[in-house]
């Protein structure tokens, strides 16, 4: 039979694993989810990372976190371009069908609407971004901005409201537990109470000066907004971007980009913020 001190010695050995393994499993980039500072300055590059010194800056999830605040991009609701394929491969049944056929985003044809029609299905889906939002925080990511929570509007009215934003809290539950602060992107017509039960902790607003939505996600967020404004057809333009500047920019973060979100070097081109 072992001495009573040997076997002490091995129950706090074990306790002391457990509690380093238990902090090991939460991102080092923070435990507690934090939104974007306020009123700083961004670059908005999913169309691929590169150089700068902006504070806050969102990039695809298969790009590198610039060390900054860095905000991992995530198609939520749709399949991202290119990646089809996989979701036919691996879960094919999460794919929405319309008598038969894959129902398609109107504007980005290349984008396929994931079905959150049942809680099932919105669990497969849940599942599948839990692993994604895991990959940003491992690499080093301070948020997620969630992309297309609105495809029930583009779903030929098989989707709602409600099976989107109960796929949501799903995503906003497990990224907090991942030490992710989360984003609403755009879906200026959810309702406060949406909102809360949601559970977004700041807003990515494309075009709201365009839309005039801007004063919805101020209410919403107060300070924690960051404002993309485009740059081209539909967009508020040069002319837009600085109206929204005297208007806000003391407050928030505003950017001026190119509807195609080019890299330096490519013709196009344009990031400018305030």
């Amino acid at each position: 039979m072992q001495p009573r001190w040997v076997r002490w010695t091995v129950i706090v050995i074990v306790v002391l694993v457990a509690a380093a393994l238990a902090v090991s499993a939460v991102p080092a980039h923070g435990a507690a989810p934090q939104p974007p500072p306020a009123d700083a300055t961004a670059d908005y590059q999913l169309g691929g990372g590169y150089a700068t010194t902006a504070d806050v800056v969102s990039r695809d999830r298969t790009d590198t976190p610039t060390g900054r605040y860095d905000i991992c991009y995530v198609n939520a609701f749709q399949t991202q371009p290119g990646e089809l394929a996989w979701w036919r491969a691996h879960h094919r049944h999460l794919l929405l069908r319309k008598a038969g056929r894959l129902v398609r985003d109107a504007g980005w044809p290349d984008e396929v609407l994931l079905d959150t029609r049942t809680a099932q299905r919105r669990a497969g889906i849940a599942r599948v971004l839990a692993r994604w939002t895991a990959g940003c925080a491992r690499h080093g990511f301070d948020a997620v901005e969630p992309d297309n929570l609105d495809s029930w509007t583009r779903s030929r009215h098989l989707l709602t409201r409600a099976g989107n934003l109960d796929l949501a809290r799903r995503l906003v539950a497990a990224a907090h537990r991942q030490g992710l602060a989360v984003a609403q992107k755009n879906t200026a017509e959810l309702t406060a109470r949406q909102v809360r039960s949601a559970g977004f902790d700041f807003a990515v607003a494309e075009d709201c000066q365009v839309y005039d939505e801007c004063g919805v996600y101020q209410r919403r967020y107060g300070d924690h907004v960051i404002e993309v404004e485009y740059a081209g057809p539909g967009g508020a333009g040069r002319a837009g971007f600085d109206a929204a500047c005297a208007a806000r920019g003391d407050v928030w973060s505003i950017v001026l980009r190119d509807r195609d979100l080019r890299t330096p070097g490519e013709r196009g081109y344009l990031h400018d913020a305030c």
